[in-house]
């Protein structure tokens, strides 16, 4: 079930698309990071209820000591200095928003457990970084039932070269990755003794028997601002359903300081 639709998604301003070489297709959003601050509380008590759920922490900080703030900074939230803190924040911070987008503005189901469930704050969870359902009814599976294998990458500071082609590569690594994800996915599901939510997993298990519409996708999410994207060179040879590879790229002005605040005003205001 989709969460109610959080007040940041409308800083994802009207998308336009551009067309590449070859006609690819990138649907383009830009963050406006001045209009940020005015949704920056509730959108920080959205990224926080991805590492800890407020129902789960009153409990994980007894017998530390730690304010939830302290322990919020100290065991679940990246480092802002301590390498390589900052560049798990960015990558944490891509794939929370383009899971937002697909859920919040392409109606997928995206399961949000895997960042609650890190062992070390700053390392980056293997496997596919994003997966994403659309099923009618999971007891009465049908063929246009779908699963979305999305790749994500950050490039928040200058000279982090073509993200986007990055993920691109990414996405077309080995298939046993998609199926050790889904596995994992469901163990998460399970481990909470949420049986509804792993059936929907079920479903998507086994394509041969149980046929289903299987995409993938890459995006990026890069600052600063790039105006001239229409230059950008894009190599979907490789990949192996290139020709309908699901390309999004998110973009605004000065990201790396607004996931510095989201993360700072999710741990003042928890």
């Amino acid at each position: 079930m989709l969460m109610n639709q959080p007040a940041h998604i409308n800083l994802l301003k009207t998308p336009h698309n551009i067309n590449l070489q070859k006609d690819i297709k990138i649907s383009v959003y830009t963050i406006d990071t001045k209009e940020a601050v005015n949704h920056i509380s509730t959108w920080a008590t959205h990224f926080k209820e991805q590492y800890c759920e407020d129902s789960q922490i009153e409990a994980l900080i007894k017998g530390t000591s730690l304010s939830r703030k302290e322990y919020l900074l100290t065991y679940k939230f990246p480092s802002a200095t301590e390498s390589p803190g900052p560049s798990i924040r960015s990558g944490d911070f891509a794939e929370i928003l383009v899971s937002d987008y697909l859920e919040f503005l392409m109606g997928y189901w995206i399961p949000r457990q895997k960042y609650q469930d890190k062992a070390v704050r700053n390392e980056s969870v293997k496997g596919v970084d994003i997966i994403g359902f659309k099923l009618e009814d999971e007891n009465n599976p049908i063929s246009s039932d779908e699963l979305i294998f999305f790749e994500v990458k950050a490039g928040l500071t200058k000279g982090n070269g073509n993200r986007l082609q990055d993920a691109i590569n990414d996405s077309g690594k080995d298939l046993l990755r998609h199926a050790e994800t889904l596995n994992a996915t469901k163990q998460r599901l399970l481990n909470r003794d949420d049986n509804q939510a792993a059936l929907k997993i079920s479903r998507f298990q086994n394509i041969e028997d149980n046929p289903f519409t299987q995409k993938w996708g890459a995006a990026a999410v890069i600052s600063p601002l790039d105006n001239n994207l229409s230059s950008l060179s894009l190599n979907l040879d490789k990949h192996h359903d290139g020709k309908n590879l699901v390309l999004v790229l998110i973009q605004g002005d000065d990201l790396m300081s607004l996931v510095n605040e989201l993360y700072q005003r999710a741990a003042d205001e928890a």
